[in-house]
Formats: C-alpha cells, sequence, structure tokens
C-alpha cells in the first residue's frame, strides 16, 4: 500500500508525442499510457531514447519559462518530453520518484535526460546544454518507467507517491 502526498496542485500542462518521432512533440489532449510510454508515440533514436527505463521524458512548465526568460526560443515539447507538468517542486525529482498521473497512471524515475544536439534549435546559441543534469543541477529532464499503465489527459493531477516504510 501507498500513501499519496499532495503536491500543491500539480497536473499535466500538456502531453506531448510524435508519430515520426523528433522535436518537437506536438500537444494532444489526452493519452493512453502503456509500458513503453505514449501509445502511438515513436523515438527517431531508439539507441539512446525509448525502451522500459525510458518509456516517458518529462520536464517542467516553471523551468520552460525560466529558461524563456534567459532567451531560449522553446516551449511545452520542443526539447523532447511527453509530459509537461506544472506545480511540481522540480528539485524533487530525482531517480527512485514515483509520480500518480491522473487516477491511473504510475511512474518511477529512472534517469536524468542527456540533451543532445537535436534540441539546439530550441536554445539560444544552441546551447542545448543548459539542461544537462552536470553543469545545471535540477535543470534536467527526467526519465521514467511505467509501473502502472492506463489514460491521461491534459488537466489531471499529479501526486508524489510515496512508499509506507515498514518498521
Amino acid at each position: 500500500m501507498a500513501e499519496k502526498e499532495n503536491m500543491s496542485g500539480a497536473y499535466i500542462f500538456q502531453i506531448n508525442a510524435s508519430k515520426q518521432g523528433g522535436v518537437p512533440k506536438p500537444g494532444m489532449r489526452q493519452a493512453e499510457v502503456d509500458a513503453l510510454g505514449i501509445v502511438g508515440s515513436q523515438v527517431a533514436n531508439p539507441e539512446d531514447h525509448g525502451g522500459i527505463e525510458r518509456a516517458l521524458c518529462l520536464y517542467s512548465l516553471e523551468r520552460i519559462l525560466a529558461l524563456q526568460a534567459e532567451g531560449h526560443p522553446l516551449f511545452p515539447g520542443s526539447v523532447g518530453e511527453n509530459i509537461t507538468i506544472v506545480n511540481l517542486d522540480w528539485e524533487q525529482m530525482v531517480p527512485g520518484v514515483r509520480l500518480r498521473l491522473g487516477d491511473h497512471v504510475l511512474i518511477e524515475l529512472t534517469r536524468y535526460t542527456a540533451p543532445c544536439t537535436t534540441i539546439a534549435a530550441s536554445f539560444q546559441d544552441g546551447h542545448y546544454e543548459r539542461i544537462s543534469q552536470k553543469p545545471y543541477p535540477g535543470w534536467s529532464r527526467v526519465y521514467a518507467r511505467v509501473l502502472q499503465p492506463g489514460p491521461i489527459r491534459i488537466g489531471d493531477r499529479v501526486e508524489l507517491v510515496k512508499a509506507e516504510i515498514t518498521a
């Protein structure tokens, strides 16, 4: 059994998927999530993206807005994230954290997402390393595995799920 902790109104701001792979990923109102991520979404480079441990890529709307304020022309979906989340404490999004998306989907963060040249157009002077975890801790996107599949839609709440500790 797990106990849910409300994330101060965190919710899915946008769902992004690409039928041909690549970026930007266009937004959609709702999606079905299975063990490999958003059903119908493709990845352009399967050796670097996708699979069970990288089924979903998540990013923060607040981080996107802060990067825009720095002069970077990115927008939700332009850096390849499948789910753009708002009102979530991004500093807490580290590998091992579990999130409930809506009523059905349960995910576990697996690793930070390394940026690559395909997202360079989203950054001033092509400086895509701006969202790399090593030089800029807390600014990276994160990958997640799907523990429980199901439907999601824009506006669904996002909750941090903490496992009960037994002594």
